[in-house]
């Protein structure tokens, strides 16, 4: 399916993007705790609605 080059290439590549992603976060992390304050009350929110849209389905399905 693949070849051994393109594999140890998307290995390398996927190690490299993990990295990148780690340092860019550490860098920016105060910059969070300052913008996104309070972000947890909309992660929430959303989790509660998609579970009614569920409730409802399940409600209406029987």
């Amino acid at each position: 399916m693949f070849s051994q080059g393109q594999l140890i290439f998307a290995l390398c590549f996927f190690i490299a993007f993990v990295i990148a992603m780690v340092f860019a976060y550490r860098k920016d992390a105060n910059l969070h705790k300052v913008f996104y304050k309070g972000n947890y009350k909309i992660l929430i929110g959303f989790l509660i609605f998609i579970g009614l849209l569920f409730v409802i389905k399940i409600y209406f399905k029987h």
